[in-house]
């Protein structure tokens, strides 16, 4: 059984930095494509950043690029989320993914979802 524990969420200020893990079991970790979805109060889930299998690729959004930073460990079958220069507008609740496996890069769709934690930027 495919399991995703977030962790790592909380209250920072704007200007402060977070980082967030993703600890997966019941999969073949360094086979699966992961990513970062976030979904804020009364708007759709938004994708974030992917990792490809080996880590030696990454994509963001463009409203994170520059700032976030995607990174997997496959030994310790965990995917990190590192965020600087949170503002506010980044406050969600953030969820890590996998892609279906066999998904070639940039896939357009996740099947397994962790529960989320939550991100909250103060002004």
């Amino acid at each position: 059984q495919v399991q995703l524990v977030e962790s790592g969420g909380g209250l920072v200020q704007a200007g402060g930095s977070l980082r967030l893990s993703c600890a997966a079991s019941g999969l073949a970790f360094s086979t699966y494509i992961m990513a970062w979805f976030r979904q804020a109060p009364g708007k759709e889930r938004e994708f974030v950043a992917a990792i490809s299998w080996s880590g030696s690729n990454t994509y963001y959004s463009d409203s994170v690029s520059g700032r976030f930073t995607v990174s997997r460990d496959n030994a310790k079958n965990t995917v990190y989320l590192q965020m600087n220069s949170l503002k506010p507008g980044d406050t969600a609740v953030y969820y890590c993914a996998t892609a279906p496996r066999g998904s070639s890069w940039r896939p357009a769709k996740y099947d397994f979802w962790g529960q989320g934690t939550q991100v909250t930027v103060s002004s």
